[in-house]
Order: structure tokens, then sequence, then C-alpha cells
């Protein structure tokens, strides 16, 4: 898969809920900035903490709305909607920035409003 396949398949297992797929996308010693669950090393890490996002979301869409992509970085802005699993809605536009090595996400930031999120809390 080129880095465009592989951009596609994520917003595609995210928003089918299919996370062990989602993780399969990432290397073994991936590394992660995410802006709420902090520095994440290591896929098994990664696989471990999605393993509860079908409890965090009654329902979950990431949707891409661009894609920039250079060799193996790659830039997606896109729109989170999505409702809590106390039912309170979220919404927040986002961006992700990645690093693609030999078909796999080695590294990867997001960046967005973390206001919505609060009903996690």
């Amino acid at each position: 898969m080129d880095a465009r396949d592989i951009l596609d398949s994520y917003y595609r297992y995210a928003n089918a809920g299919d996370w062990d797929r989602w993780c399969d996308l990432f290397a073994d010693d991936m590394v992660m900035d995410e802006q709420l669950a902090g520095h994440i090393e290591g896929a098994a890490t990664l696989r471990s903490m999605m393993s509860g996002m079908g409890e965090m979301y009654a329902s979950f869409q990431n949707n891409p709305r661009h894609f920039l992509v250079d060799g193996e970085q790659a830039a997606v802005v896109s729109r989170i909607v999505a409702e809590s699993a106390a039912g309170e809605p979220i919404e927040a536009q986002v961006m992700n920035y990645f690093r693609i090595t030999d078909g796999k996400i080695t590294y990867m930031s997001n960046y967005h409003d973390t206001a919505p999120f609060g009903v996690l809390k």
C-alpha cells in the first residue's frame, strides 16, 4: 500500500470501529503524540489502549477533508463527529501529521480543540 492507501484505510477502519485493523496500520515501534492520550510508544501499547474505544463513544466518525502526501510524510485535515458513551455530542476540527515508512505508520501526531472532549472526563 502506498501512503494514500494507508491513510484511506486509517479513516475507513476508524469510522467502522475496526480498531484491530486500524492498529495493524502502525509499525511495531510506532510513536504517537496524541493530544488527549499523550505520548504513546509501541504498537502493543496502542492496541491495548484502543481496545477501550468502543466503550468511550456511542458513535465515532473522523471524516477526512483534505489530504497532503509528500513521500513518507502526510497531513490530513478532518472533522470528528461523535457521541460520548453518556450521549454527549462531540465535534472537533483535527489536523493529523503522519510519517509512513515501508507501508506502516511510524509516527503520528494530532492537533485539535480539546474542549469538546471534556464530556469524556
